[in-house]
C-alpha cells in the first residue's frame, strides 16, 4: 500500500469514527434529555436541552429536505476531491483535517433527516442566548473558521493551492 491509499484510508476511518460519535452523542441525548428538564453543566451558561431541528442551521429552511441532501452531497464530493487530489505532506494535514471534519459534520446531520425527518440538537449556550446544537455542527463550524483562517491569513500560497485544479487536457491541433 503507497503512502496515498494509506492517508485516504485513514481518512476515511477517521470520518467513519466522527460520523459515529455524532450519532452516538444525539443517541444519548434522546435516552437522557427528550422530553425531560434540560441538564445544567454550567447555571445560566452552559446546558443540555433536547431539541427536534427541522431546519438548517440555526432553523432556516424548514421542511426543504432537498436543498439539504443537495448541499450535503456536493460537500461530500468537494471534501472527497480535496482529499484525493492533495498529497500526503504535512503542510496539507490542515486542509485534509477541516475537509473530513466538514464531511463528516454534513453526513452526520443528513443521517438524521434520513431517519427522523429532522436533526437532533442538544448543546445550548444560555449565557448567550445561541441556538442549540450538536456534535455535527460543531465539526463543520470550528472546521470552515479553520479553513477560512488558512486561506485567508496566507497558510498556503496559490502554488499550493493548484494541486486542487482540475487537470486541462491540451488539445492537439
Amino acid at each position: 500500500m503507497n503512502k496515498k491509499t494509506g492517508r485516504i484510508g485513514l481518512c476515511f476511518l477517521s470520518f467513519c469514527g466522527l460520523i459515529a460519535l455524532d450519532q452516538w452523542t444525539k443517541y444519548l441525548s434522546v435516552i437522557y434529555l427528550k422530553d425531560k428538564t434540560p441538564f445544567v453543566i454550567l447555571n445560566g451558561v452552559f446546558e443540555l436541552r433536547y431539541l427536534e431541528n427541522t431546519g438548517a442551521a440555526f432553523g432556516m429552511l424548514k421542511g426543504h429536505h432537498v436543498i439539504f441532501y443537495i448541499v450535503a452531497a456536493a460537500v461530500f464530493v468537494a471534501a472527497a476531491y480535496v482529499i484525493v487530489r492533495l498529497p500526503s505532506e504535512k503542510k496539507y494535514l490542515p486542509l485534509i483535517l477541516c475537509a473530513v471534519l466538514i464531511a463528516s459534520g454534513a453526513v452526520g446531520n443528513v443521517i438524521d433527516r434520513v431517519l427522523h425527518h429532522y436533526v437532533i440538537d442538544f448543546l445550548y449556550f444560555k449565557l448567550i442566548d445561541f441556538p442549540i446544537f450538536n456534535v455535527a455542527d460543531c465539526y463543520v463550524t470550528v472546521s470552515t473558521g479553520a479553513l477560512l483562517v488558512l486561506l485567508l491569513f496566507g497558510f498556503y500560497s496559490d502554488e499550493d493551492l493548484e494541486l486542487l485544479k482540475p487537470k486541462r487536457k491540451e488539445s492537439k491541433i
